[in-house]
């Protein structure tokens, strides 16, 4: 179960899970508040909102977090309202519940409670162990209680974030529930959280098809999408780049600036995607390539192969699945050595880990890749597929879910 059948991180993890279990002989069904991909299998959680659920249920969600004046930009969900009827779930008569994302009104806090099915919880980011925020930033009240809640800008310790807590240790504090998340940075944050703290928990990186994500001639991926033969490329990309302060847009301008100015800037542009244009955006120094947003994973190969390298600035990362896919692509990657992409990037073996969050070893890990001999860019690209192929494909990550799965079966059994 997750919001979306393919739009956004989660939903493209949920999905290839799916298609995985699927192809491997598995009865399992994806169930979606919002389907907007092709795929005829997927089914939705049909009630007589649905068609509005998509515009109403955000907005209605941050009715309560409006009330806080002070609060920060950031993602911060009540999962107070909902259109989900549970019934349709139960028609299904599943063994196993798999939750995937399931915030901002599509799934009620209380709903788990009325499935008594083994639940599998995957976490693709905080929501599930806070009182409300997606990313923690640097604040640990988690471990506790939440309350005073620093996004909200609150200095109560019973704000909306606690009751919001407090809702969802009422309400999952005896279930059968196992978590899964993407990267050991996010399974160390779901051990130490009040909420899921004694509970079993792993961790299983998403994996890629490794069929479409996979190296294309750079030069035939460069035609393809109309971007210049002879220039170094710089990467960047995600839903909602240039404009969700946690990608790190910030953070990229000043080292794509800094390089503009020496010699090496002269022979690089920088490409983007997820974003369709410069509107609001600060000069950056050197030319930049907009490529609105991606939905084909085939596009979206071609876009990594005809890059140089690929740079992920984010400040946190549950996991990071724009790196996992360049470097299926054998694109080396630069992003800060910080959260799910520690899972990823080996520093200076199939890229560059900058010190958090230093805009200036942005640039320096940037340039080193750009600069390196013909050999050693051979090698740092061989370095990245290898990478994806060991430890990121669909396979490896349906045989991890597969034997949770069935550990779960006899243990009820």
């Amino acid at each position: 179960m997750n919001s979306s059948d393919v739009d956004g991180g989660a939903a493209r993890c949920a999905y290839r899970l799916y298609r995985g279990l699927r192809d491997g002989g598995t009865n399992a069904v994806y169930m979606v508040q919002e389907k907007l991909g092709a795929d005829n299998d997927v089914i939705v959680n049909k009630t007589i909102f649905n068609r509005l659920a998509p515009i109403l249920r955000p907005a209605i969600d941050r009715i309560p977090v409006r009330l806080y004046t002070k609060r920060q930009n950031g993602y911060f969900s009540t999962g107070l309202i909902t259109t989900f009827d549970t019934r349709f779930v139960r028609s299904q008569s599943p063994d196993i519940i798999n939750l995937h994302y399931v915030a901002a009104g599509f799934l009620p806090i209380s709903a788990l409670r009325r499935f008594n099915k083994p639940i599998v919880w995957s976490l693709h980011d905080s929501w599930p162990f806070t009182g409300g925020c997606h990313l923690q930033g640097n604040c640990e009240r988690y471990r506790e209680s939440c309350g005073a809640c620093p996004m909200l800008g609150s200095h109560s310790p019973h704000d909306l974030s606690y009751w919001i807590w407090k809702m969802k240790e009422r309400a999952w504090r005896d279930l059968n529930i196992t978590v899964v998340t993407d990267s050991a940075w996010l399974a160390d944050c779901a051990k130490s959280s009040s909420l899921f703290r004694g509970r079993r928990i792993e961790s299983i990186n998403p994996g890629l098809d490794l069929q479409r994500f996979k190296p294309i001639d750079k030069m035939t991926a460069r035609t393809l999408l109309s971007l210049p033969m002879e220039k170094k490329l710089i990467l960047f990309g995600a839903m909602h780049s240039t404009s969700d302060p946690n990608k790190g847009f910030q953070l990229l301008q000043p080292a794509i600036r800094k390089i503009s100015c020496t010699a090496l800037g002269k022979e690089a542009e920088l490409v983007v995607f997820g974003a369709s244009g410069a509107s609001g955006v600060p000069e950056m120094g050197m030319r930049t390539h907009y490529m609105g947003r991606l939905y084909d994973d085939i596009a979206l190969a071609a876009l990594y192969s005809a890059a140089d390298v690929m740079v992920v600035p984010s400040l946190r990362e549950s996991f990071g699945q724009t790196a996992s896919e360049a470097m299926a692509c054998g694109t080396p990657v630069v992003a800060f050595g910080t959260t799910g992409l520690l899972d990823i990037v080996d520093h200076k073996t199939n890229g560059y880990l900058a010190a958090p969050y230093d805009s200036g070893d942005l640039a320096e890990g940037i340039s080193w890749i750009l600069s390196v001999s013909s050999d050693e860019s051979a090698a740092l690209s061989a370095a990245a597929r290898a990478k994806a192929q060991r430890c990121f494909s669909i396979e490896l990550m349906v045989n991890k879910y597969t034997e949770l799965y069935s550990s779960l079966l006899v243990s009820k059994g």
